[in-house]
């Protein structure tokens, strides 16, 4: 593989195309902005879950022990990212998504700020660091976890950081580079990085670990040992040994800070037998059988995490492929070679890569998700190789763009149609649909333009769909304010079909105390039954909300026998099947949205006063 020149002029800041990447990225970090607060901001089941933990950890008013009404979830996760939640919510004084999504945004950015400056000392061009950054933020599992409240966003930094000061030292300090055995002829070695430089590696390393678990210092350490063996211009076995114990020590600072979890928590026996046995070691085992799993198991196999880093990258998969296939034809002049012949800094990338990939096919619960934190690896490969990519594999990503655009175009229609959302929203999305879809056209017939063609349209999508669900986080996704101001100190009945789903209504109807039950499960009962249910539900709550079944439409089945305090438009996110065919894939009104409504008994005299005036209850 021909080495990687660095240029030794930067290229002129204020170009028209350098601008362009810039304006991109401006446009990429609103994007990650935009909805931060809302209910549909793509994300997982976990979401609530730490939410769950966090409020009622903070309502205790101490740091330790974790508090939860969940059933062995309550030491899910080690404490680092409850007490963030608690810092940003003020303790419950404000508690909103976006106050705690926010932190996972700042460290998102953070991260794509080091991919681009780790670009920039490689390269010594702003466009192909700005093109990294936006590259590393088109990462569809950057979008989903990496803005959420989630701990990918804070893992992923702090556990990168070491690799990127290993390759920000390496590059500072051999600039000219960057070839192992460049050093060796010119006489010089270059100076170790010493105890003090893997005390922070093992600082930064310990916080990651106190995010997410552990087990993440053996990927960790193996990458920053691997790493810093590949630097060295000969290969002795002093150095090798020198660097195996500062490895080491790094490894063991970083767990000793996880460590103090132990020590502070007043109940170590229940972390011990919660986190360490039940969250970690139980990956490690599977009642299928540990090869028939990692051979035959699907999603679960080596063979699909093997493809785990182009599934993380969403709808530039096919774009990762192409990068894939561009390395294993040049697999052989790599052979050819020798070590010294090739970059350092691009070996370092390619070990980060190896490495996590590596380790996490040995459990026998993978996920491609476990591969999160070594996608800015992935990005800094992208952004060097872009242009060597054939540009046939760009074009199946253009095109699902191109579908995704027009579809959410579509359901935005379809939600107007419904009365959900303003005129001017509905404007503004499809306005952002038209600029994705003339992305799209221009990545097409203009072929210098398809590379950057494919990242702006990937962005696209993702701001349309930003636009798409804004509406439900207005007046038509929530409930009237009034009622919720009036609405306090109640039992409420709440659908709930995952873990901690019911802690959404600690931001739309806060105050209350809840008590879940199975919604979308009653979706396919028969009305009788849906009736008696709601029936026992009104008799044993002050209130409940109800989700609209198959046999509802303008009014829920207790009608007119219950009194509907006000109702919200939600979006369905299980169907059972038949509900999406061919014939209705077209209309989402059929099929993707439905009311919910919060009702009590015709004889509750204690919410008489709760329906606002301006409320319409029957819709």
């Amino acid at each position: 593989m021909p080495a990687l020149s660095v240029n030794t002029l930067t290229p002129p800041f204020w170009t028209r195309t350098t601008l362009a990447w810039l304006a991109l990225l401006v446009v990429a970090v609103l994007v990650y902005v935009l909805g931060l607060d809302g209910q549909y901001v793509p994300t997982n089941g976990d979401e609530l879950v730490y939410t769950h933990i966090a409020r009622l950890t903070a309502a205790s008013g101490h740091w330790l022990p974790l508090v939860s009404e969940l059933d062995h979830m309550r030491n899910t996760k080690p404490p680092l990212l409850f007490w963030q939640a608690m810092v940003a919510g003020d303790w419950g004084q404000h508690w909103r998504m976006a106050a705690l999504r926010a932190p996972s945004v700042i460290y998102t950015l953070l991260t794509a700020l080091a991919v681009g400056w780790t670009l920039q000392l490689i390269t010594r061009d702003v466009r192909r660091a700005l093109l990294g950054a936006c590259i590393y933020l088109a990462f569809f599992c950057t979008f989903r976890f990496g803005r959420t409240f989630l701990t990918s966003a804070p893992e992923t930094f702090w556990l990168s950081l070491p690799v990127f000061m290993l390759l920000w030292w390496s590059l500072t300090h051999h600039p000219a580079t960057a070839r192992p055995a460049a050093v060796t002829h010119s006489g010089s070695q270059p100076t170790a990085l010493g105890w003090l430089a893997h005390a922070g590696f093992g600082l930064a390393m310990g916080l990651g670990l106190a995010y997410k678990s552990f087990a993440l210092v053996v990927p960790a350490a193996a990458t920053l040992w691997c790493a810093q063996l590949v630097m060295l211009p000969r290969w002795r076995w002093t150095d090798a040994l020198a660097i195996s114990l500062k490895v080491g020590a790094s490894a063991v600072l970083a767990v000793a800070i996880f460590s103090l979890w132990f020590v502070l928590d007043p109940d170590p026996l229940a972390v011990w037998q919660e986190f360490v046995v039940g969250e970690n070691a139980g990956k490690m085992s599977n009642s299928a059988g540990y090869w028939q799993t990692a051979l035959f198991g699907g999603g679960f196999s080596i063979w699909a995490q093997l493809l785990g880093y182009a599934q993380n990258a969403g709808l530039l998969v096919f774009v990762v492929l192409g990068l894939m296939l561009l390395g294993l034809q040049r697999l052989w002049q790599l052979k050819r070679q020798p070590l010294g012949a090739q970059p350092v800094d691009l070996w370092l990338v390619l070990i980060w890569l190896g490495v996590w990939l590596l380790v996490f096919t040995l459990p026998s619960q993978r996920s491609a998700r476990y591969l999160i934190p070594a996608m800015p690896a992935l990005a800094i490969v992208l952004a060097l190789f872009w242009q060597r990519i054939g540009r046939g594999w760009f074009m199946p990503s253009l095109l699902l763009c191109c579908l995704f655009i027009g579809y959410l175009g579509r359901i935005a229609w379809a939600e107007h149609a419904l009365g959900i959302g303003s005129s001017l929203e509905l404007g503004l999305t499809l306005a952002a649909v038209g600029v994705g879809l003339a992305l799209v056209l221009a990545g097409f017939v203009k072929s210098g333009w398809t590379r950057a063609c494919t990242l702006a349209a990937t962005l696209a999508v993702f701001a349309v769909f930003g636009l798409t669900t804004q509406p439900l986080n207005g007046p038509a996704g929530l409930y009237d304010k009034q009622l919720t101001q009036s609405l306090t100190g109640q039992h409420l009945a709440v659908p709930s079909s995952f873990n901690g789903q019911f802690e959404r209504f600690e931001f739309l109807l806060p105050g209350n105390r809840f008590t879940p039950y199975d919604g979308d499960a009653r979706n396919a009962l028969p009305a009788a039954d849906n009736k008696l249910e709601l029936q026992r539900l009104l008799a044993t709550h002050d209130a409940v909300v109800w989700l609209q079944t198959r046999d509802e439409a303008e009014h829920p089945l207790c009608a007119p026998e219950c009194r509907v305090l006000g109702s919200r438009w939600e979006v369905k996110g299980r169907h059972q099947g038949g509900e999406i065919t061919l014939a209705n894939l077209w209309y989402p009104q059929q099929w993707l949205f439905r009311r919910e409504w919060l009702v009590t008994r015709a004889t509750n005299p204690a919410h008489a006063a709760a329906t606002p005036a301006n409320q319409t209850p029957a819709k």
